[in-house]
């Protein structure tokens, strides 16, 4: 019986030294757990921040390009309301332009013979004229580009060879760039382009024909056809509404 105490009490003592050493490195693993809980809290935290951060400044370059295209859709109605001023002023000089059909009056110092009749006064280019001041007046003074483009299209139907056909196929298109039928309207500002190339509105029609493509998402041939565009008429005011569209188009990108 005592042997066995004995041998009891050794085999206890023994056991003591590895416990202690279990005890110890449980104490050394919870204490490494809490060390990298700490640091990944930590790197949480930080990781946090920088997301919103980061967030905080795609918010600000949102709000900026936002600005710059509310700025250059300003400057472009600026600029679009002082050329219809100019086509507004230039129509009706070219009205007061149409020939008369009036005879001449003669001299008061030779009476005009009985016998001679003054010619009827031709009625196409007045009524041209009429035709194509409805038209415009409908699109810019009363804003109706619905009743503007049937009308360019009867004027174009009617009057095909007018002098006025350039500037009517370019009102044309604009009517149906407002009313967002893009195809038709890049249609209108290619024919104009094609059919009149040395035209005054031509300028104008390479722009809105660039715009068109880009509305109907051909961003890259929009692009293109505006570069080409600042290349031809670089003094022209058409170029600098180029180089701003572009501008914005990289921005967005």
């Amino acid at each position: 019986m005592t042997r066995r105490f004995h041998a009891a009490i050794l085999c206890l003592l023994a056991a003591l030294p590895v416990q202690a050493q279990r005890t110890s490195l449980a104490d050394r693993v919870t204490a490494l757990e809490q060390q990298a809980s700490s640091q990944t809290q930590g790197s949480s935290q930080a990781n946090i921040e920088l997301l919103n951060k980061t967030t905080q400044m795609q918010d600000e370059i949102r709000s900026l390009r936002a600005s710059i295209e509310q700025l250059q859709n300003e400057l472009e109605q600026a600029r679009q309301r002082n050329r219809e001023q100019y086509i507004d002023l230039e129509s009706r000089v070219n009205a007061l332009e149409q020939p008369s059909g009036g005879a001449k009056p003669a001299p008061a110092s030779v009476p005009a013979k009985p016998s001679a009749k003054a010619p009827p006064a031709p009625t196409p280019a007045a009524g041209e004229s009429a035709a194509y001041q409805a038209a415009y007046n409908s699109l810019i003074k009363q804003g109706d580009a619905v009743a503007a483009s049937r009308q360019f299209q009867d004027f174009l139907q009617n009057h095909p060879d007018s002098k006025l056909a350039p500037n009517a196929w370019y009102w044309l298109g604009e009517s149906y760039y407002i009313t967002q039928n893009y195809a038709l309207a890049l249609k209108s500002f290619e024919i104009l382009n094609q059919r009149f190339p040395d035209s005054n509105k031509a300028p104008d029609a390479l722009l809105k024909t660039a715009y068109s493509h880009i509305e109907l998402k051909d961003v890259d041939k929009g692009k293109k056809e505006l570069e080409q565009l600042i290349i031809r008429y670089p003094d022209h005011p058409v170029a600098e509404m180029a180089r701003s569209r572009l501008r914005g188009l990289s921005l967005g990108q």
